[in-house]
Formats: C-alpha cells, sequence, structure tokens
C-alpha cells in the first residue's frame, strides 16, 4: 500500500516527507524532485517568501544508485528562512521575549479555530503548521508518485484555466501541457497567452489595492487504463479519493471533476458522453483510448465513472479561494483583550493559483499511483510493469 505523510512547520528549520509502499527498481533523482519543486515555487503573484527559498530535497533512505529499493524514501527540504526564526520557534524552551505570537486571527485562516481546538492562547503555532509551505513536501512525494506512473506511461500535469474573472477562452490539448511544464520561466501557467494576459491584469488589480485573488486550475492524468478504482465501496471510489485529495489542500474550497458543474445545470442526453467501437477502424471526431476499440464522443466524464477510470484523460479542478493574508487586513478581535482589531498580517502571496496546481499534481499523482499499485501490485519494477502489460492485453482482447 502507498503511503506518505509530511512533517514540518512554514518557518521551522526543515519540511520532511515520507512515502513508502513502492516497488524497487523506480528511478528516482533528486535533479527530478527539485524540477516539480521549482516549479511550484513559480508564478506571478508570488510572495517574498519565494525569494529566500531555493527548495531542494535531499533523499536520506530509500534510493541506492538511483533507484528506489523497497523501503521507505524519506526526504528533508531544509527552508532557509528558518535562520531568521530560530531563537523564535526554539524546539526548547527558548528567551521568551523573542516569541513571535499571532496576536489576532485571520478570517478565512486556520488561526482561530485550530487554537480553539488546541487551546492555544494565540495563533503562532497553529500558522507555522496549517501554511501552505507544507505543500513542498506534498510536492516532494508527488514526484515520486510520477516516477511510478511514468513506469506504466501515465502522465500527469496542470495548468491555470482562471484567476479572478479571467478565465481560459479556448481547449487545451495535453501536448500543449507538456509544452507548458517544461518551460523554464513561469507566469501563470496558462497555455493561452491572451487568456494568461487577462489573468495577469485581474492579478495586478488586487496587488495594487493591497487584496489577494483566487481562480482555478486543472489537472489531466493522460494515459490511465480503464479499471482503476471500483463502485463497490463507497471508501474505494476513484472519484472520491481524487476529490478529497484535492480538496485537501490549503484554501481550495470546491473540487470538480470533468464537467461536473456544467452537467448539473444540463439534461442527462447532453451531459453524457456515448459509446461507440472503433474495431480497428478510423474513429474520427471520436476519443479513442489506447487501451481498447471502445471510443467516446466526449469526456464530460472526466476519465471517471461509477467511481472507476474509463479510459479517458481523468480531468480534476481544484478552486482556489484568494489567500487569507491581505496586506489591507479585515476585521478580527485581539486574542488577549477580545477587543476588536485588524487581523494579523504575515509575508504571504497576492495569487497561488499556478502553484496550487502543481501541488494538485502531486496529489492527483500520489492517489493515481496508489489505485495502480492496488490493482497491479508487485514488489519490483519488473513485476510491475510484468502485471500493468497482461491486464492491458486483457484490456486489448475483451
Amino acid at each position: 500500500m502507498l503511503r506518505f505523510f509530511t512533517a514540518g512547520e512554514s518557518h521551522g528549520e526543515a519540511l520532511v516527507s515520507n512515502i513508502s509502499g513502492l516497488p524497487a527498481g523506480i528511478v528516482i533523482t533528486e535533479t527530478c524532485i527539485d524540477r516539480e519543486l521549482w516549479r511550484r515555487q513559480q508564478g506571478f503573484g508570488r510572495g517574498g517568501r519565494m525569494k529566500i527559498e531555493r527548495d531542494h530535497a535531499r533523499i536520506l533512505s530509500g534510493v541506492r544508485h538511483g533507484r528506489s529499493i523497497g523501503s521507505p524514501i524519506a526526504m528533508l527540504i531544509e527552508n532557509r528562512d528558518w535562520q531568521n526564526w530560530n531563537e523564535s520557534l526554539p524546539v526548547g524552551e527558548g528567551d521568551p521575549e523573542k516569541h513571535k505570537p499571532v496576536k489576532s486571527p485571520r478570517p478565512g485562516h486556520a488561526d482561530l479555530a485550530g487554537a480553539l481546538k488546541y487551546n492555544l492562547p494565540e495563533a503562532r503555532y497553529i500558522l507555522e503548521r496549517a501554511s501552505a509551505r507544507e505543500t513542498t513536501a506534498r510536492v516532494a512525494a508527488g514526484a515520486v508518485a510520477k516516477q511510478v506512473l511514468a513506469a506504466l506511461d501515465i502522465e500527469v500535469l496542470s495548468h491555470v484555466i482562471q484567476v479572478g474573472g479571467a478565465r481560459l477562452s479556448r481547449p487545451v490539448g495535453f501536448e500543449e501541457l507538456r509544452t507548458l511544464a517544461a518551460k523554464n520561466e513561469v507566469l501563470l501557467n496558462c497555455a493561452d497567452e491572451e487568456s494568461e494576459r487577462r489573468m495577469k491584469a485581474e492579478v495586478d488589480a488586487v496587488l495594487r489595492n493591497g487584496d489577494t485573488v483566487g481562480g482555478v486550475f486543472e489537472v489531466v492524468a493522460h494515459n490511465v487504463p480503464p479499471g482503476l478504482g471500483t463502485y463497490a465501496n463507497w471508501d474505494e471510489r476513484l472519484d472520491a479519493k481524487l476529490a478529497a485529495a484535492v480538496m485537501s489542500i490549503q484554501a481550495v474550497k470546491a473540487v470538480e471533476i470533468g464537467d461536473g458543474v456544467l452537467g448539473a445545470t444540463s439534461h442527462g442526453s447532453a451531459a453524457q458522453d456515448e459509446i461507440g467501437y472503433a474495431g480497428g477502424e478510423d474513429a474520427a471526431g471520436k476519443l479513442r483510448s489506447k487501451f481498447t476499440e471502445f471510443t467516446r464522443a466526449g469526456n464530460h466524464a472526466g476519465g471517471l465513472e461509477g467511481g472507476i477510470s474509463n479510459g479517458c484523460d481523468i480531468v480534476v479542478r481544484g478552486h482556489l479561494k484568494p489567500i487569507s493574508t491581505l496586506r489591507r487586513p479585515l476585521g478580527s478581535i485581539d486574542f488577549a483583550t477580545r477587543e476588536p482589531v485588524k487581523a494579523a498580517y504575515e509575508r504571504s502571496d497576492v495569487c497561488a493559483v499556478p502553484a496550487a496546481g502543481v501541488v494538485g499534481e502531486a496529489m492527483v499523482a500520489l492517489t493515481l499511483a496508489a489505485a495502480a499499485l492496488e490493482k497491479f501490485g508487485g514488489d519490483s519494477l519488473v513485476e510491475l510493469r510484468r502485471n500493468y502489460e497482461g491486464y492491458c492485453e486483457q484490456l486489448r482482447t475483451y
């Protein structure tokens, strides 16, 4: 069973990422992981923290000579900003005079709810763990999961389809997403230049006003075979697992699979993907899976039907609310006096939608890798590939 967890705080010494349940023989390099970490740090509207950090994952265990060995993989990502906080957040008692309390909770953040839950007098420790800085460790684990999927020819990429009121104006193919991911300069990770200019104007406007802006990212998983997940039990449905994984990302408040939102206002005759059979013939105008001769007239379902992958691209969208830390703070209360004050402000992003998309890739990749390993099994890459290829042959001869 593939499992992962993260540890660490926003201004702590380091973040830790641990992933277990991988077969032996998967190619894993720090360079590959660092590329994903770099992508997460990019995007117009990112805050000053990204000018400090140069995220690098140091693999501590589970990989030797560039390949997984079947044991848990542990990775350490040091926080450069720790040098500015080591006296404020020591592991030991330290000097109380150097502590930096968060005296007023921010609306929309975990500050108040967390302080109430853990019976803490202020929100510093809540902020430190609830911060989206934690997603750095998720992206490191996701980079490893992507290598598992790559061994099965599955790719997972993302792009931004909306920032504020500016929305992508045309469909985007998967080859365009590959081109986008390979760029060494990232603005808002939108595949269409004109749409991206309108998105940038949205960020510019809130930047001038001391505000923040949210948006929508789309994650696409390509070459996923039909049959991952199941309808048999509610907690084993792949759509439910993907929705939970993406919803767990900080500031995501809604998740959509395929044309879920549009489908809710459509008639059934327009919302389903009609099925055909090519039988070796050209399926012009139809979506044709590489795994079977069955075709689809579209992909309204986003690659998932009944909790099971159906062979089309899996499409998951995360709707990201505006970041809750504002340079022009909203009203709040003082933890100590209960008097009305402005909410606390700490260095933050203006727009984090492109970064959230990369985190979305990681969460989708981890979910799909777990589903693939559950279905195909194997303690080594050779065994995994053999089981996978046997299943693909079963699909071809169905």
